[in-house]
C-alpha cells in the first residue's frame, strides 16, 4: 500500500466522529446567526448535509473493504477501553443507515429551501441537531449514549414538528411529545434494570454477560429487555403503539415528514442490533427471546397499515400508513432470526424508506396543485394545430369541452409528478420492476425455503411464514388499491386545473431519491451481496463483541507504555 493510502486508512477511524461532530458544530454556528441571515443558513445546512453524505459514503466503502463479512471499525472517543469508556462502532449495517440518513436529509434540506424553511424560526439548527441524534444512535455501542442521542434526536424533532405553527400541528405535536416522553421513561427504566442485573451498559459486554445471568435473575432480565424493547417499538410503530404516528407525521411540513420517515427506522435498527447481540444463539437460556412477539406484532402492524392505507383520504395519511406497513414487514421478518431473511429485509429497508420520503414531498406539491389550481387546461391557442377548426373530431377521443385528447402535450411538471407517484406506488406495493419488488421477493423466497443454502439457525417459518407471506401479498394489494385511487383523484380529475407549480428546489430532491431507487434496482446483485454480508455479521456477533472489547486505547505519546493487558493500559 502506498504511503498516501496508508495515511488515508489511518484517518478513517477518526472519520467516524464526523457524522456526529459536523452537524453539532454547524448547528452551534447557525444559532449565532440572526434569523435575517436565512440565505447563509440555507447554504450552511445544505453544504453540511452534502458533506455528511460524502463522509457516510466513505465510511460505507471502508466498512465494505476487501469484501470481508467481518470488517468492523471501533473508535474510542474518550480513549478509555470498553466497557468503561464511550465506544463508537461501524459495520455494514451502521454505514448503510448513515448513507440512507444523509441521502434523505440532503433531499429534505434542498426541498425545504424552496419555501418551508421560512415558516418558523431555527429550522436549520434543529435540522442539523436531528441529524446529529440520528447518526449518534447508529454509531454508538453502549446503551447510555444511545439514550443520549435518542433524546437529542427527539428534542430536535419536537421543534421540527411544530415548525410552521397551526392548531392541528400544535395538537399533534403535543401528543407526539407526550408519547415520546413516556417512551424515554421506559427506556431509562429498562436500562437501569439491565445495569442492575449485568453491571454494564456496553452492548458487546452485555452480550457476554447475558449467558452468565443466574436462573433466579433470568425472569428479571427478560422483563428489563421487554420494557426496553417497548420504548424502541414505540419508535418502530408497532401496533397498537403507533396510534400517534399518522396524525403527527401528516401534520409536519413536507421536508420534516420526509426526514421523519427515518425515525421509525431508528427503532427498527436498534431492535435488530440489540436483539441479534443480546439474544443470539449464544445467549443460553435467553436465545431468541421475544422472537414470537416480534413476528406476531409485526404481522398485526402490517394488517393495521394495510387497512389504514385503504381508509386514508389524504396523501400525507397514506404516506404515514405506508411507513407503518413498512415497519411491520421489517419487524416480522426480524423475528424469524434467519440471516438470509435478514439480508432481504435490509435490502427492502432503504427502498421503502426512500419511497415514503418521496410520498411526503409529493403530497405537499400535489395538495397545493389540487387546492389552489383554478386555471384551465391547455387552451387551443397554445396548440393551434389541435384546434377544432383544423382537426376533424369525428371518431376521436374528446374531453369534456369537446377538445381532442390525442396528441395533446402533457405538462412537464405534471408528467414528472405522475412518474414519481407511479415509482412510489411500485416500491411501496412491491410490484416489479423496482427495488421494492426485489426486496419483498427476496424475503418471500426465504420464507418459502427457510432452510436454503447458508441459512443460519433461527425460528423456523412454518405456519407463521405462510401467514407473513399472505400478509405481504395482501397488504401490497391494499396499498396498490389505495395509491391507485389517490392517483386517479389527483391526476385524472384535473380538468379545471392548470399546470402544477414545481420549483427546481422541489423537483430536484424528488428526482435524486427516485434515482437512488433505480440504482438499488440496477445494482441489486451488489447491494444484496452487501446486505448478505451485513446479515451474516449480525447473526454471528462474536466478531463485533471481540472487536469492541479488544480495541486498545492509544498510549500517550510522551509516555512509554509497557506491554501489559488491555485493562491495565492507561488512556
Amino acid at each position: 500500500m502506498s504511503p498516501v493510502l496508508e495515511w488515508m486508512a489511518s484517518l478513517m477511524p477518526h472519520l467516524m466522529l464526523a457524522p456526529i461532530m459536523l452537524p453539532m458544530l454547524v448547528a452551534a454556528l447557525m444559532l449565532l446567526l440572526k434569523e435575517e441571515h436565512q440565505s447563509i443558513k440555507v447554504v450552511l445546512n445544505i453544504g453540511a448535509t452534502a458533506l455528511g453524505l460524502l463522509v457516510a459514503i466513505a465510511l460505507l466503502v471502508w466498512a465494505d473493504q476487501a469484501g470481508s463479512s467481518t470488517t468492523l471499525g471501533v473508535y474510542l472517543p474518550g480513549n478509555w477501553q470498553a466497557p468503561f469508556g464511550i465506544v463508537l462502532a461501524l459495520d455494514r449495517l451502521t454505514a448503510l443507515m448513515l448513507v440512507l440518513t444523509s441521502s434523505i436529509a440532503l433531499a429534505s434540506s434542498v426541498f425545504a429551501a424552496a419555501r418551508w424553511h421560512k415558516a418558523g424560526v431555527h429550522f436549520h439548527p434543529l435540522f442539523q441537531l436531528q441529524l446529529m441524534g440520528l447518526s449518534g444512535a447508529f454509531l454508538t455501542a453502549d446503551l447510555f449514549n444511545l439514550f443520549v442521542f435518542f433524546e437529542i434526536m427527539l428534542a430536535a424533532s419536537y421543534g421540527l414538528l411544530l415548525h410552521g405553527s397551526g392548531r392541528l400541528r400544535v395538537q399533534a405535536g403535543l401528543h407526539y411529545i407526550a408519547i415520546n416522553l413516556a417512551a424515554s421513561s421506559l427506556f431509562l427504566i429498562g436500562v437501569s434494570m439491565l445495569y442492575g442485573i449485568t453491571g454494564t451498559l456496553n452492548m458487546a459486554d452485555l452480550a457476554q454477560a447475558i449467558p452468565n445471568v443466574s436462573s433466579a435473575d433470568r425472569g428479571l432480565l427478560h422483563t428489563a429487555a421487554g420494557i426496553l424493547a417497548t420504548a424502541f417499538l414505540i419508535k418502530a410503530a408497532l401496533w397498537p403503539l403507533n396510534f400517534w404516528l399518522v396524525p403527527a407525521y401528516s401534520a409536519a411540513t413536507a421536508p420534516v415528514g420526509a426526514l421523519f420517515a427515518l425515525m421509525t427506522k431508528v427503532g427498527i435498527y436498534t431492535i435488530l442490533r440489540l436483539w441479534t447481540l443480546m439474544f443470539s444463539s449464544e445467549a443460553g437460556e435467553s436465545a431468541a427471546f421475544g422472537s414470537m412477539w416480534l413476528i406476531a406484532g409485526g404481522m398485526l402492524t402490517m394488517a393495521f397499515g394495510g387497512i389504514g392505507t385503504l381508509a386514508a383520504t389524504r396523501l400525507t395519511h397514506l404516506a404515514g400508513y405506508a411507513a407503518i406497513l413498512s415497519s411491520g414487514t421489517l419487524l416480522a421478518a426480524i423475528g424469524f432470526g434467519q440471516n438470509m431473511l435478514t439480508a432481504g429485509l435490509l435490502y427492502y429497508l432503504p427502498s421503502s424508506t426512500l419511497a415514503v420520503a418521496i410520498l411526503f414531498m409529493l403530497a405537499d406539491i400535489m395538495d397545493r396543485w389540487r387546492n389552489d389550481g383554478s386555471l384551465t387546461d391547455f387552451e387551443d391557442e397554445e396548440a393551434p394545430f389541435l384546434s377544432a377548426e383544423l382537426v376533424p373530431t369525428q371518431g376521436l377521443n374528446l374531453d369534456e369541452n369537446e377538445r381532442v385528447l390525442i396528441g395533446r402535450a402533457i405538462p412537464a411538471s405534471a408528467a414528472f409528478l405522475g412518474l414519481a407517484f407511479i415509482m412510489c406506488t411500485l416500491v411501496v406495493t412491491g410490484l416489479p420492476p423496482l427495488s421494492g419488488f426485489i426486496g419483498k421477493f427476496a424475503m418471500l423466497t426465504n420464507l418459502i425455503n427457510p432452510m436454503g443454502l447458508g441459512q443460519s439457525a433461527g425460528y423456523q417459518a412454518g405456519q407463521s411464514g405462510w401467514v407473513l407471506l399472505t400478509l405481504m401479498i395482501s397488504t401490497g394489494l391494499f396499498a396498490l388499491i389505495a395509491l391507485t385511487r389517490a392517483g386517479i383523484r389527483h391526476f385524472w380529475a384535473t380538468h379545471e386545473r392548470g399546470t402544477p407549480e414545481l420549483r427546481v428546489a422541489e423537483g430536484l430532491p424528488i428526482a435524486a431519491l427516485m434515482a437512488l431507487c433505480i440504482v438499488l434496482t440496477v445494482k441489486a446483485d451488489h447491494v444484496m451481496q452487501y446486505t448478505q454480508n451485513a446479515a451474516n455479521a449480525l447473526h454471528a456477533p462474536g466478531t463485533y463483541i471481540q472487536a469492541v472489547m479488544a480495541t486498545k486505547p492509544i498510549p500517550n505519546p510522551g509516555q512509554i507504555v509497557p506491554n501489559t493487558s488491555l485493562r491495565e493500559s492507561q488512556p
